[in-house]
């Protein structure tokens, strides 16, 4: 059912995304459910069980690490809870499945901190009401599965009376439109339909490409003589409860007992399964630990120094040069700060403020929870703080300090400039919560302005907007459009800064040019004779310029 579900969706991929709200090139609700739900459906192919708890479970595990996007963490949040409420049942009734909906709703809504009705969460919502409602009076799966994806679709069709701006442009809800698709998929697979024929191969999110990735980013970059722990170690623990009531499993401890004898290390639970990735020289000890509380399954154990050479070369052939040694065995750094970026001088930018890790990312390419868990990882500190730098990144971000515990907090950065004023209020003298609040603080002293271009004729705000024809926004509102860059950004300007200005940073984009630039620098030396302009060369995509006024 999950993989037919998945299978639909990502047929309409393209769909999805083109109903996002902002014509910008960054529709990508789709993309980010999309990657999300096949992770979790990686995970039930890898641990294909006859059991519906059991696959339920590694569905949602899966679809946790892979969570890309607030719409792919709410869609991991609907799972989570659905998962639970079936726990223990090898088979669904039509009145479980009700009950599974609802549940999955109820998660979502606590995972989300201020719920916006008209949304995913509003379809799920009426469909899961509706669908015990209907399970109440009907022991029929199929017919409970039909009655849920109807009341699905007639909720998504309400979605714009509930959200003006999706009635003033004239589309549904991109997120419950991909949660109808979804639904589709699993009516079709209980009918005994196929809806997976001739889908295109995607791109495929979870913990084993995670640990790949972990694999070429850490090791190829050091001497095999130099390899403290010299042994991957994978295992899954089926949990027994017999031997949790000897030995209770508590997440937060296990990690930091296995912390002891290894690094890289990964820990994901929940009720029923346990799954460890781990760097250990004694991958016994490992094994001996998790085996207190169940059964292993799934073991893999791979001699790295073995492997190290064969990598080093890989390396070499695929990027053409050498490798550059580091030592993992120097003690973690009191602070680290992981910060998501696109474009090489924006990422400089913010290395050059202290960041340890920037993750390549931002629209169009939300990091997963695997991601940014494993840049939490590569920062080596005792003291994590993620800036998401885009609204979009956010809830994964949180999601992904959860997963790692105490020694990570989010800053909600939702612009480049917001990350850059927090960063710039960082003080190492201090410590992790009272940084937290300060760089918190900063992020309202920062106005935060973009300039991009239009994927479809809209009209917003009273804003007619043609296709291909440039955009000002600032923060999230359109402020300006038209077929020339400079007077668009101009006018940009002329929205932005106000008498208590005082310096404005101009993050020219890969396909803005240099003499465009110095006009737009002229433009303010003159409109603005009191206000400092910075320029950087930040060579982002989609956006010509990235606007920071302070």
């Amino acid at each position: 059912m999950f993989i037919e579900g998945a299978a639909n969706l990502a047929r309409h991929v393209k769909v999805v995304d083109a109903l996002n709200v902002f014509p910008v090139p960054d529709g990508d609700t789709g993309t980010n459910m999309n990657l999300s739900i096949t992770s979790g459906v990686k995970e039930v192919k890898q641990n294909i069980q006859d059991d519906s708890s059991k696959v339920a479970a590694s569905f949602a595990k899966g679809l946790l690490m892979g969570a890309r996007g607030n719409s792919g963490v709410i869609l991991s949040q609907l799972f989570r809870g659905f998962s639970k409420q079936v726990e223990g049942k090898k088979q669904i009734t039509a009145s479980d499945l009700a009950q599974a909906f609802e549940s999955g709703v109820e998660t979502a809504y606590k995972a989300v901190m201020k719920p916006v009705e008209g949304t995913i969460l509003t379809v799920a919502k009426d469909a899961a009401k509706h669908s015990l409602k209907v399970a109440k009076k009907h022991d029929d799966v199929i017919y409970v599965m039909e009655e849920t994806l109807k009341e699905a679709k007639a909720s998504l069709k309400r979605t714009p009376d509930l959200l003006p701006v999706l009635k003033e442009v004239g589309v549904v809800d991109s997120g419950g439109q991909g949660l109808v698709y979804i639904y589709e998929g699993f009516l079709a697979v209980l009918k005994g339909e196929k809806l997976s024929e001739n889908i295109s191969p995607v791109d495929e999110v979870s913990m084993e490409n995670l640990v790949k990735v972990e694999h070429h980013n850490a090791q190829s970059h050091m001497a095999t003589e130099d390899i403290e722990f010299g042994f991957c170690t994978e295992v899954m623990v089926r949990i027994d409860t017999e031997k949790t009531k000897k030995h209770p499993f508590v997440e937060t401890d296990f990690r930091e007992e296995l912390s002891q004898v290894g690094d890289s290390l990964l820990v994901v639970s929940d009720d029923d399964l346990i799954k460890v990735h781990i760097h250990a020289e004694q991958p016994g000890e490992v094994l001996t630990k998790a085996q207190r509380y169940g059964e292993l399954i799934n073991i893999k154990i791979e001699n790295m120094r073995e492997q190290h050479t064969h990598l080093l070369d890989e390396t070499k052939e695929v990027y053409g040069q050498e490798s550059t040694p580091v030592d993992k065995k120097k003690e973690k750094s009191e602070f680290g700060i992981v910060t998501v970026a696109m474009g090489e001088g924006i990422a400089n930018l913010f290395k050059g403020l202290g960041a340890g890790v920037v993750i390549e990312g931002g629209q169009t390419m939300n990091p997963s929870t695997e991601d940014i868990i494993n840049a939490i990882e590569e920062v080596h500190a005792e003291k994590v703080i993620i800036l998401p730098n885009n609204g979009n990144i956010i809830m994964a971000a949180e999601q992904a300090a959860e997963v790692v515990g105490e020694k990570a907090v989010v800053v909600p950065s939702k612009t480049v400039p917001q990350g850059l004023a927090a960063l710039l209020s960082f003080n190492p003298t201090q410590g992790l919560e009272i940084n937290a609040g300060m760089m918190k603080d900063a992020l309202s002293t920062v106005k935060s302005g973009q300039v991009t271009f239009a994927v479809r004729d809209t009209n917003i705000d009273g804003i007619d907007i043609k296709k291909d024809d440039f955009m000002g926004i600032a923060e999230k509102k359109i402020v300006s459009s038209g077929a020339d860059i400079l007077e668009v950004t101009k006018e940009l300007f002329k929205q932005m800064i106000d008498d208590e200005s005082e310096i404005v940073t101009l993050l020219q984009g890969e396909d803005a040019s240099e003499e465009q630039t110095n006009s737009l620098v002229g433009f303010i030396e003159d409109e603005f004779p009191d206000v400092e302009v910075d320029v950087h060369v930040g060579n982002q995509p989609l956006y010509s310029y990235i606007i920071s006024v302070e």
